[in-house]
């Protein structure tokens, strides 16, 4: 008694993996969690002290479903100042997690028939979200750099839309302002409309960031998600917010107040603190996690295993064909090394010959997994 709809919705594999990894430690195993696209640092503590505060001061009802005022102004604040987005705060909209924002784009923007055009490999859930919504996907190319090649090949009548994530999950690739100027053109010339997947630009090392809905022509068919969960560490505090066109915007604030009527409350009051306070935590972060990417991809590299450089998010995404295969390689990593990692096909049909190790570890684990590695191996 299941609609075919929800039928048609596979389980999040990284979420699986995770969920498998925390089983297996629980019973005793010491395993190397590399699945997981999860920050290990704690919070920073005046956005904690924030939310406690809001809760202290009874702030446990019902806001309005878009989000609280003082959150939307700083977000379209931050908007203006550092992506050059024409955005007020009317024009966003506060969700719980970049996850809801993206799924409730996708509904608002894709009918039952229609395409997406997806640059593989692609992050797990957008395949999904567009299911749900009646459409399916297709998936350009990438070169061995997962840049997109030859995008123009995956449009046709029915596409709708296209998806761009930069820096990118699983790859952790950075498109150029030439890249997203191609995208562009076939937006505008096909009369497509963009989601925009931004939830790693400033977890990024040696590239600028660039948000496409800044572009000439794209103002008006441009949604640009983002969230606090990986810049800020909060990924369990559910909270991500969303702009684009006033049309799309008010059916995706509909669709909110029908499902989950708003993101928490103090929650909220938590990311003004983390918008309008200190930002040295997040540049220490993104300094650790620069650090983490050059020990594990120049291991990898030692150990013959091709891997490119990634330039935001903390995955690498090496090569493995010659072990077998993504599929393979991460069962092989788990029964025999006692680390979790995610096959390279969990992001569509671009990655089988890959695997997503998540460095969002300590520099000591990450060693320890080397080492691992080589052991099975050898």
């Amino acid at each position: 008694m299941v609609s075919v709809r929800m039928a048609s919705i596979h389980e999040s594999t990284t979420l699986k993996i995770s969920a498998m990894a925390k089983k297996l430690a629980a019973s005793g195993l010491d395993i190397i969690d590399m699945g997981v696209g999860e920050p290990d640092f704690d919070t920073p503590k005046h956005i904690v002290e924030a939310g406690c505060s809001s809760i202290r001061a009874g702030e446990t009802r019902y806001a309005p479903t878009a989000g609280i005022p003082e959150l939307r102004r700083a977000i379209a604040d931050k908007l203006v100042r550092e992506n050059s987005l024409p955005v007020t705060a009317d024009d966003v909209v506060v969700t719980p997690g970049a996850k809801m924002a993206v799924f409730a784009a996708i509904q608002a923007l894709i009918q039952e028939g229609d395409e997406c055009a997806l640059i593989g490999p692609s992050w797990v859930s957008y395949e999904p979200c567009v299911a749900f919504a009646g459409g399916s996907v297709a998936w350009g190319k990438v070169d061995d750099n997962f840049m997109p090649q030859n995008i123009a090949e995956t449009i046709n009548s029915k596409t709708r839309l296209i998806i761009v994530n930069s820096p990118s999950n699983p790859t952790g690739s950075v498109f150029n302002r030439e890249v997203l100027e191609e995208i562009r053109d076939l937006a505008v010339d096909h009369n497509l409309a963009v989601i925009s997947d931004e939830i790693y630009e400033m977890i990024i090392y040696d590239h600028e960031h660039i948000s496409i809905g800044s572009m000439p022509g794209m103002e008006d068919r441009t949604v640009t998600i983002n969230g606090f969960s990986k810049v800020y560490a909060m990924t369990g505090w559910r909270l991500g917010y969303l702009t684009g066109p006033k049309e799309p915007m008010k059916w995706v604030t509909r669709l909110l107040s029908h499902s989950v009527s708003q993101a928490t409350t103090f929650v909220q009051r938590a990311g003004v603190a983390a918008m309008q306070g200190p930002q040295g935590e997040v540049a220490s972060m993104v300094t650790e996690f620069r650090a983490r990417r050059d020990m594990l991809v120049n291991g990898l590299k030692d150990l013959g295993i091709p891997c490119s450089v990634p330039g935001g998010a903390f995955y690498v995404f090496p090569n493995v064909s010659s072990l077998g295969g993504g599929d393979a390689f991460t069962d092989k990593l788990l029964k025999d090394a006692l680390i979790a990692a995610t096959p390279g096909s969990a992001f569509g049909p671009g990655g089988l010959d890959y695997v997503r190790l998540s460095y969002a570890t300590s520099q000591s684990r990450i060693k320890e997994a080397l080492q691992r590695i080589e052991k099975i191996l050898r």
